[in-house]
């Protein structure tokens, strides 16, 4: 449904050892190849996450889920939001897995991520 969080990602220096720390703090399971990068696939009892290298001190990024993420996008600039320039969406493959993904900032210049799952999933 439109507007719930549908997928998170955090952001560490060391993925791995995130992988060793929220495993054991919550139970998680991680698929390794989330990414290009490296990084993880976090399968928890709600929704689903990653985990990616190379970015420490980052706050957890949030998406919420869009059926349309170009409409999505083009809703966020009419209230006065801005749209990051930044590709996360990846390639074909990544988009076909995962689906599609922006990050963006509200009118007021918090952060959140918009994800539009991909085709039947």
């Amino acid at each position: 449904m439109a507007g719930e969080i549908s997928f998170f990602e955090l952001g560490v220096g060391d993925f791995e050892r995130a992988r060793t720390f929220y495993s054991g703090l919550f139970g998680w399971t991680f698929d390794a190849g989330a990414t290009d990068g490296g990084g993880y696939v976090i399968r928890t009892p709600n929704v689903p996450g990653g985990v990616h290298g190379g970015d420490p001190g980052a706050g957890a990024y949030l998406f919420f889920r869009v059926d349309d993420m170009t409409a999505a996008i083009a809703r966020v600039r009419e209230l006065g939001g801005t749209v990051d320039d930044i590709d996360v969406g990846g390639d074909e493959e990544t988009v076909a897995r995962f689906g599609r993904f922006q990050l963006c900032h509200d009118d007021q210049g918090s952060p959140f991520g918009l994800h539009e799952p991909p085709a039947g999933g």
